[in-house]
């Protein structure tokens, strides 16, 4: 069993990911508690909608390059040539697009803020964050070479370094600057992720050699053209969902109730990284690499029995010494989260299983399964905390996010009937 375990590739990505998240739990829970403490919950919620805000400018910025590089590098890795052509094509293409789309936000950045935060107080943050975004998406770009290529180690090094740089910033940051500070911190901490992968791209320069003459946009226009539009859907639907809630929480109650929900959402994103980022960067390259339904089946089998138990036995954890995770990293102004957590912990469970059908989903490109399951999530979660709120306020929210994950499973588990009967 213990060798079984040693050679699991999956069980290998986990520990070598884990010594990265740990670093990024521990700082994840002191930059937690000094924005409660200086910013209180009308801070956090806040952030949280600046987050929400800069996550989908920057997926639009993207459109699924992530996927799209990671499936052609790994169909021709071992053919140099066309791994440059690959390269070249897509960096032109979401360069050019996140420059047009920078300028605009840059541009329109007061109304933008009146926008999200009902003030023009904050254009600053959203011009930088705009002025960046080329910054920002050729790291999305360096970082999917990388993954489709697995240097695993490279990804999880940059992903310490960042975060350790981007702690002491946005403490020092929330600090000086309070709201606005803590603001900029969201857009510098991207930019900042540049300039580490940089130094480690310049080491292993082979994989990222641009050359116009390369470029061809008719070879892989349809490729670009599946991705973008699922990207689309996610890009625009995931973070307007999440704002909308949002905006009915601080109408129907108030900007602390939002808070108390953003910080549930902080703490559940603290323990979902591990195995976020775990999957991210095994199964990306792992399941576009599979050709049959059966080679998909031994790594659906492969990933409950290895990686459901880990993340129930984390959660049953996270459960028991929630009082201490939620004094670590928050102010009594936040205790609610205590009697609420539940609802996310469950929600969460049935995400990761959802997970396991959703990256073959998008790496094999099923356009209608996609928008079937983000369309029904999303809606089934908005109309559920519509419901719920007035009653329940942020408890409400969690419920409507446990219930949505569950429909969600449910009918994944649905389409893959066949497969799975097979």
């Amino acid at each position: 069993m213990i060798n079984k375990l040693k050679n699991n590739t999956l069980i290998k990505v986990l520990s070598l990911n884990s010594f990265s998240v740990g670093i990024s739990f521990v700082l994840g829970m002191l930059s937690s508690k000094i924005v409660s403490v200086f910013l209180g919950p009308s801070g956090m919620a806040l952030m949280g909608s600046f987050r929400n805000f800069t996550t989908m400018i920057k997926s639009i910025a993207t459109l699924g390059i992530n996927t799209s590089v990671v499936k052609l590098i790994v169909e021709n890795k071992n053919d140099r040539e066309e791994v440059s052509i690959i390269y070249s094509t897509f960096f032109g293409v979401f360069l050019g697009l996140a420059i047009g789309i920078g300028i605009s936000v840059a541009l329109f950045a007061g109304s933008i803020s009146n926008l999200i935060f009902y003030s023009y107080h904050y254009a600053i943050p959203i011009q930088f964050f705009g002025l960046m975004l080329p910054l920002i998406v050729i790291n999305v770009f360096w970082t999917s070479v990388y993954n489709a290529f697995e240097k695993f180690k490279h990804i999880i090094s940059i992903q310490i370094i960042s975060n350790l740089i981007l702690f002491f910033l946005t403490a020092y940051l929330v600090w000086h600057n309070n709201i606005q500070g803590g603001l900029l911190s969201v857009g510098i901490g991207e930019v900042l992720m540049f300039f580490v992968t940089y130094l480690f791209i310049r080491k292993s320069f082979t994989h990222f050699k641009f050359d116009y003459h390369q470029i061809n946009y008719k070879k892989y226009l349809n490729v670009m053209q599946r991705y973008s539009i699922m990207a689309l859907l996610s890009a625009v639907l995931v973070p307007l969902t999440l704002i909308l809630i949002r905006d009915q929480i601080v109408s129907v109650h108030s900007i602390q109730e939002a808070g108390i929900w953003d910080g549930v959402n902080r703490l559940s994103g603290f323990y979902m990284m591990f195995f976020n980022t775990g999957i991210t960067l095994y199964y990306m390259p792992k399941l576009a690499s599979l050709k049959t339904n059966s080679e998909f089946k031994l790594e659906i089998i492969n990933y409950f029995k290895t990686l459901v138990p880990l993340f129930i036995v984390m959660l049953i954890l996270v459960f028991i010494l929630k009082n201490y995770i939620i004094q670590l990293a928050f102010t009594k102004e936040f205790n609610k989260i205590n009697s609420i957590l539940i609802w996310q912990l469950l929600g969460d469970f049935f995400k990761i299983m959802t997970l396991a059908f959703g990256f073959q989903i998008l790496v094999k490109s099923m356009l209608k399964k996609y928008f079937i399951i983000e369309i029904v999530f999303n809606v089934c979660f908005l109309i559920l905390s519509y419901v719920l709120i007035p009653q329940r306020a942020s408890e409400g929210v969690v419920q409507a996010y446990f219930a949505a994950n569950l429909v969600t499973f449910l009918i994944i588990i649905f389409m893959f009937r066949k497969t799975l009967k097979n």
